[in-house]
């Protein structure tokens, strides 16, 4: 579930010890000043791949449950689950969903999660699984031809919402009570009218967080102005604010979302295309949303993800195909950490941060 950014699951503590010892360590090491150079006995925090066995894989959905669970959701209608710390992966894919293009994936446990397909008319749909993905129950199939969902979240294990690009001139809300098993649409009175061209981008499954039991953004791009939506009662009203990331281009806006409370936010996004550049691309919110400041030393490239470090008030992870990024201040600052390919990240409450990407990659901060 998308609370906060970072930390969206329900109900979790440490697991042991020594996983929340040795982990934070490594996050202190990370978020400390660079190091010039490290000691014989000594290793940089790093992203350490995880073989996921599925090469053919883009995996841009990921939920991270704990250090040792995770779920991935990608290309070919494939769901991956890990119970082990990445050692291992299930495939537990909906059976008849090749054709599928899964973007977003929000797990409550090792048993539960919600998996969304992108796309035009009846390629969005919503499956859900309560038995660690043995079995999946389609829960929403859409018949709108104009509608095309790109990400979910979930404020608990019951109340959740999912968003479309504009319909009508509008961006379209699903909302569900019992944990994904039903959905409907909610009335569009409340959201604002559209700009033109205007649309979320399924990049990560970040386009659309919450936080706390009510509080809910949409991130937007792909019109004249990139902007950022907010709702504070789970997607019935909302307002909008301008945010100071380059759009006015289909391929440009705000990609990625992540809010550690209500109050603290930080954006990414840029232009997606390899040939371009991507200046700007980073901005923080310290009102919920309402204003949005650019950072003074923004992200390197384009990030299609962005999360918080468990625990920390001031550090975050950003990600993109050319590499992650770090924020030790609030997301006023970045600087580079690794040119590795990922396309999402996510951390959990027990000191946990996974990446996922193109050809299979998956990656667990290790120290």
């Amino acid at each position: 579930m998308r609370r906060s950014g970072s930390t969206r699951r329900v109900g979790h503590t440490f697991r042991t010890v020594a996983a929340g010892v040795a982990c934070g360590a490594a996050l202190a090491a990370l978020t400390a000043a660079p190091a010039q150079a490290h000691g014989p006995q000594s290793r940089a925090p790093h992203w350490e791949a995880k073989d996921s066995g599925t090469p053919e894989a883009r995996f841009r959905g990921l939920s991270a449950v704990s250090r040792d669970i995770a779920w991935l959701a990608g290309t070919g209608g494939t769901v991956l689950r890990t119970t082990d710390g990445g050692a291992s992966w299930r495939n537990v894919s909906p059976p008849g969903a090749a054709e599928l293009q899964f973007r977003d994936i929000e797990a409550f446990d090792a048993r539960r999660a919600v998996v969304l397909a992108i796309g035009e008319g009846e390629a969005s749909r919503v499956y859900r699984t309560d038995d660690g993905g043995a079995t999946w129950t389609e829960s929403f199939r859409n018949t709108d031809a104009r509608a095309f969902y790109d990400c979910m979240t979930f404020f608990d294990r019951r109340h959740g919402l999912a968003m479309s690009d504009p319909v009508d001139g509008r961006f379209r809300i699903l909302s569900t009570s019992d944990g994904g098993r039903s959905w409907k649409v909610l009335p569009s009175a409340g959201m604002p009218a559209a700009q033109e061209g205007e649309a979320g981008f399924a990049a990560s499954g970040q386009c659309l967080v919450s936080s706390g039991p009510e509080d809910v953004w949409l991130a937007t791009g792909g019109a004249a102005r990139a902007r950022v939506l907010h709702s504070r009662d789970r997607g019935l009203t909302w307002t909008a604010a301008d945010a100071p990331i380059p759009a006015g281009d289909p391929a440009r806006g705000v990609f990625a979302l992540a809010f550690r409370d209500r109050t603290h936010g930080l954006a990414v996004g840029g232009d997606y295309r390899p040939d371009q550049s991507s200046p700007r691309a980073a901005a923080r919110s310290g009102d919920g949303g309402a204003g949005w400041q650019p950072a003074a030393q923004p992200v390197q490239a384009y990030r299609s993800g962005v999360a918080w470090l468990p625990h920390s008030r001031t550090a975050a992870l950003a990600v993109g195909p050319t590499g992650t990024d770090l924020t030790t201040d609030g997301g006023r600052t970045w600087r580079t950490v690794d040119t590795g390919s990922y396309d999402t990240v996510d951390c959990t409450p027990d000191l946990g941060c996974w990446a996922a990407g193109e050809k299979g990659r998956v990656a667990r901060l290790e120290s």
